[in-house]
């Protein structure tokens, strides 16, 4: 096939997309708002002293009064790409809250090592090409006993737009997610602790296209891959491909149906370097003549 590599994403196009995506995302947010509560509701059993809580890939911050809440008006750094994200969160910010805002990719994040007690990232890894590097600096950032809770997408999101394009042509509409057994690994790979992961699912239901796209664009999720068509789609193949989906038919309704990955894990503190060996003199055992 033509594109039988994995797809890639345009990291400045992603950026892009939720810069203009500022002003409409609250307004379509409404998966972001099912994953939120579902990561707060997994929250409450946890037991853990946090006096600085990284919200990883904030959006316009509609997570950081729960936050404030649940963790005791803790100091709350929201983290986004997006600029105007990052305006939007700081309107909401109550007046006596202690919050910061930066900018910054969640690959390469400027905080000291082992600084923040909980990171909080709702659905930012569907939009990373790559965990490792985000878990690599979720495990630098986080001290040891802290907690990593996330929501991500799994592999069987998305599936009816992308057998419905499939019809059309060999290009890729859609970004790939990885399993949560593959999350679980990488997890404990970058040196964190116990992963927990659980999957949900969530069935949405459109009466058009033309609600679908325009939710989809109004929360940023347009197509951002590297490898996607560059050149007009064209009337008619769009039209395919909506029929192949299901929709703008008398009666008929498309379903959309989403994988969510739950998860949480905790540092372990800071790794060793292989390149160095630290042995207890106290555990040699003495040699017997």
């Amino acid at each position: 096939m033509r594109h039988a590599e994995k797809p890639t994403l345009n990291t400045r196009l992603v950026r892009r997309r939720f810069e203009r995506a500022a002003d409409s995302f609250d307004a379509a947010d409404f998966v972001h708002a099912y994953t939120r509560e579902g990561l707060l509701s997994r929250l409450q059993p946890l037991r853990i002293d946090a006096k600085i809580i990284l919200d990883l890939g904030s959006a316009t911050g509609s997570a950081q009064r729960a936050l404030d809440r649940r963790f005791g008006r803790s100091h709350i750094i929201s983290v986004d790409v997006a600029h105007k994200m990052l305006k939007k969160a700081r309107k909401k910010k109550a007046w006596f809250a202690k919050a910061s805002y930066v900018q910054a990719t969640a690959g390469a994040l400027p905080f000291p090592d082992a600084s923040i007690d909980v990171i909080f990232s709702n659905l930012l890894l569907p939009w990373v090409d790559d965990p490792k590097p985000v878990f690599s600096e979720v495990a630098r950032v986080l001290r040891q006993g802290g907690l990593f809770v996330f929501a991500t997408l799994g592999p069987d999101s998305l599936q009816e737009i992308r057998r419905a394009w499939r019809q059309v042509d060999d290009e890729p509409h859609t970004h790939r997610f990885p399993d949560m057994h593959d999350l679980g690994d990488e997890l404990v790979h970058a040196g964190l602790r116990d992963p927990v992961l659980d999957v949900d699912h969530l069935t949405i239901t459109y009466k058009s296209s033309a609600r679908l796209f325009q939710d989809l664009a109004a929360a940023g999720g347009r197509n951002a891959l590297l490898q996607r068509r560059r050149t007009l789609t064209g009337k008619h193949r769009f039209a395919t491909m909506v029929t192949e989906l299901g929709g703008d038919v008398a009666g008929a309704e498309i379903r959309l149906n989403l994988e969510l990955v739950f998860g949480h894990c905790w540092g372990g503190g800071p790794k060793a370097d292989p390149a160095n060996y630290r042995i207890d003199a106290t555990e040699i055992p003495l040699r017997r003549r």
